[in-house]
């Protein structure tokens, strides 16, 4: 994972993730780890303010958006193994 980019934002969690992509923000690239990916996404100042809502549950979004967007997450990172 490249930390001195201070305008990205890297997260490991596909649930993360998916709620990211849901709330538009876009994956710029998939980054490989030790033993997974990391989902890096621009914008990271948007994506800290996503990703506590996240974890506060405090997020809403569609149900069938975060599902769609989960199983393309999946798609991606089976393509890459």
């Amino acid at each position: 994972m490249n930390q001195n980019n201070q305008v990205e934002y890297y997260t490991k969690d596909i649930g993360e993730a998916a709620a990211m992509l849901t709330m538009g923000r876009n994956v710029i690239r998939l980054e490989p780890g030790e033993a997974n990916f990391w989902f890096v996404f621009s914008e990271k100042q948007e994506c800290e303010n996503i990703s506590n809502k996240y974890w506060s549950g405090e997020l809403t979004v569609s149900a069938k958006m975060y599902s769609s967007n989960l199983r393309l997450l999946k798609d991606r990172l089976f393509a890459r193994r």
